[in-house]
């Protein structure tokens, strides 16, 4: 579908990455796109097997919008009327899943086309917020409900059944798989909380344990790379922090904005993060310590 498009290349985006690093800014991270090319609701990106990286909110509320591995960015699609995009991730054939925040439900685009179907629904959800798959392709949501500190976590079957894991937590947002599916994280971002629980070869969640708890800012979106470090938005301070699989800081990048809301891996090995920025409605990226989990699949 036609749209509005900025190109961005190669050679350019390196060059902006050095010179961002000589002047001296304190930035880890190099800009991709114009401010304002997404809205401030600039969500959920994710990483299709052509390098493709797509986020919310591309331009006005209701759409979904693609970036090429060269920097293009241009309208994917626009989703049914009254729905808006929160979280998207990929299945293991292909399918792109988004949640909608608004209405309560995941829409599934077939690999191939830009036409969204009805996934799953349940109204019980308070607006289903970021989303991960397993590789029997389970979907695991997130729910907050930022009225009352509190939320949800949810799990869609492949039979599309609909199955809600634990209630009453805290403003459940980030959602993560380990590498080796063994572990599911999720953050509370109020409460500055990450729990991991114990995935059985089902799926299903088991022991859960405090990760790693923050003494200030907020907490949004969180992605795995292939070592099994977890890189954690750290929304209003401005940072990506990354966790061992043993709840040890590791490194804490430094973004030229301060609402980081998600990130997720690309580029020709995998080592870069793309960082969608909702106070500047673009990407900033910065080089990762190893590639995306996503990429030893």
């Amino acid at each position: 579908m036609p749209g509005r498009k900025y190109r961005v290349s190669s050679l350019s985006f390196l060059a902006g990455f050095l010179l961002l690093s000589a002047c001296g800014n304190g930035a880890d991270s190099s800009d991709l796109l114009d401010e304002g090319t997404f809205t401030p609701g600039i969500e959920g990106p994710a990483t299709d097997a052509a390098g493709n990286v797509y986020a919310v909110n591309y331009a006005e509320e209701g759409t979904i919008g693609r970036v090429t591995p060269s920097g293009e960015a241009s309208l994917f699609l626009k989703l049914p009327e009254g729905s808006v995009g929160n979280g998207i991730a990929f299945g293991p054939g292909g399918d792109m899943f988004i949640a909608d925040y608004v209405g309560h439900r995941v829409y599934r685009v077939p690999a191939g086309t830009t036409t969204p179907q009805v996934w799953a629904e349940e109204p019980r959800m308070n607006q289903p917020n970021d989303l991960c798959i397993h590789p029997d392709g389970s979907i695991y949501l997130s729910d907050p409900d930022w009225s009352r500190d509190s939320g949800n976590i949810w799990r869609v079957r492949p039979d599309r059944t609909v199955e809600l894991l634990e209630s009453g937590m805290g403003t459940t947002n980030g959602i993560a798989l380990s590498p080796d599916h063994r572990h599911l994280y999720v953050n509370e971002s109020v409460q500055r909380t990450i729990w991991r629980y114990t995935l059985d070869p089902d799926g299903q969640p088991g022991q859960k344990e405090k990760f790693f708890e923050f003494a200030d800012f907020g907490l949004d979106g969180m992605r795995c790379d292939q070592a099994g470090n977890l890189y954690i938005a750290r929304y209003d301070k401005g940072t990506i922090a990354v966790l061992s699989p043993e709840g040890i800081m590791l490194k804490e990048y430094q973004l030229s904005g301060k609402k980081p809301s998600n990130l997720t891996f690309a580029g020709p090995d995998g080592k870069t993060g793309y960082v969608t920025l909702a106070d500047r409605g673009c990407f900033e990226l910065f080089e990762a310590l190893h590639p995306g989990a996503g990429f030893s699949d």
